[in-house]
């Protein structure tokens, strides 16, 4: 029956796809994190929150679960146990966590599926809201919790008490005798196929995601392109190149960015510095890395920096298992990476890091 219907309709949903297409623009994506900057900032609450953080306050960064019905296409069960390690590690150490959104994939599933399949992870999520320490954005393809009359019930449903889901989150910390602005948003603004008006939201999450999931149609949309993907967070940290003092982090395209560049990138940057050095055991690792393919979801360096203004989270449902983060502690920023060892363990391991002065400018 599937392939018939994608024989019916898949001209269809190819055209509508390029008519509404999340090929980012690079004046749509700009103007789209302008507005809700400004706004957070003049009506804070509204749309997103403005909160001031002194330099000890101590902030984990993840995004991009897609938690579903532990069906076929749950692309979360893989990521699981590590994803729960990580938080059982972060509440012990009294962190804020920040959710970027996309946390359940409401495309392909019901809420009350997603909800009855997850009992584990909303209870480690909850630890962190019982001591008032969890914010929680929404993403593309949990458009939901902002558009659905429902969506207020179902988030107590969840969590057994009330709580507000945001576009964006502003963190204001002094640094070095000046303010640093951390600006969090799942990544999607600029997208017309996720963020145009309330109907077209609606329609997208209730009526558009859940006719592509089902067809299995993709028209390249960021998650998966890798090329789009890299021209996306392009056009983020070009925002953020125009802004003073003011650090970017989003989810949304699955792919680690630390300090404007890609990890992947860091690490052809790593191996070209160890060649020069001579350093052969790192070149070794290095190159032992690039061939596994454990730089999840990348095939070619595509980014140029000049600040260090843009963020990327990565995602908690690689395909391995392996999840990503960016941590906030001790005047340093990190993008963290948990994955099992040979013992089937999950491990914290210290990616990239640098000290937060260094985002000013």
């Amino acid at each position: 029956m599937r392939k018939l219907l994608q024989r019916l309709f898949s001209s269809w949903v190819i055209r509508l796809a390029n008519r509404y297409s999340s090929r980012p623009d690079r004046k749509r994506v700009h103007d789209a994190l302008s507005a809700l900057y400004q706004n957070i900032r003049n009506q804070p609450g509204k749309r997103g929150q403005l909160i001031n953080l002194s330099s000890e306050h101590r902030i984990i960064i993840f995004s991009d679960q897609h938690k579903g019905d532990r069906s076929h296409r749950d692309d979360f069960t893989l990521a699981e146990q590590n994803y729960l390690a990580a938080l059982a590690y972060y509440d012990q150490h009294k962190y804020l966590y920040c959710n970027l959104g996309d946390s359940e994939e409401l495309w392909e599933n019901l809420v009350l599926d997603v909800i009855k399949h997850n009992k584990k992870t909303f209870e480690a999520e909850k630890c962190f809201l019982d001591r008032n320490a969890f914010i929680k954005l929404f993403g593309n393809h949990d458009l939901y919790w902002d558009n659905d009359p429902l969506a207020s019930f179902m988030l107590q449903k969840m969590f057994g008490q009330k709580i507000k889901v945001y576009e964006g989150i502003i963190f204001d910390i002094p640094v070095k005798g000046s303010q640093l602005s951390l600006f969090l948003t799942h990544g999607h603004q600029g997208d017309l196929q996720s963020d145009g008006n309330w109907f077209s939201k609606w329609f997208v999450s209730t009526i558009w995601g859940p006719i592509q999931s089902f067809l299995r149609i993709n028209p390249n949309t960021p998650a998966y392109d890798n090329q789009l993907k890299s021209e996306h967070n392009q056009f983020m940290y070009d925002w953020t190149a125009e802004q003073t003092n003011l650090a970017l982090i989003t989810g949304h395209t699955h792919q680690p960015v630390f300090n404007s560049l890609t990890h992947l990138e860091r690490t052809y940057i790593r191996l070209e510095q160890a060649k020069k050095d001579g350093d052969h055991a790192t070149i070794q690792k290095l190159e032992a890395e690039l061939l596994a393919g454990n730089i999840s979801g990348e095939t070619s360096p595509r980014l140029t920096q000049s600040k260090n203004t843009y963020f990327n989270s990565g995602c908690c449902c690689f395909s391995d298992g392996d999840i990503t983060g960016i941590e906030i502690e001790n005047g340093k920023i990190r993008l963290i990476e948990w994955k099992k060892d040979a013992n089937d363990v999950p491990q914290r391991i210290v990616l990239e890091e640098t000290a937060i002065e260094n985002l000013l400018g």
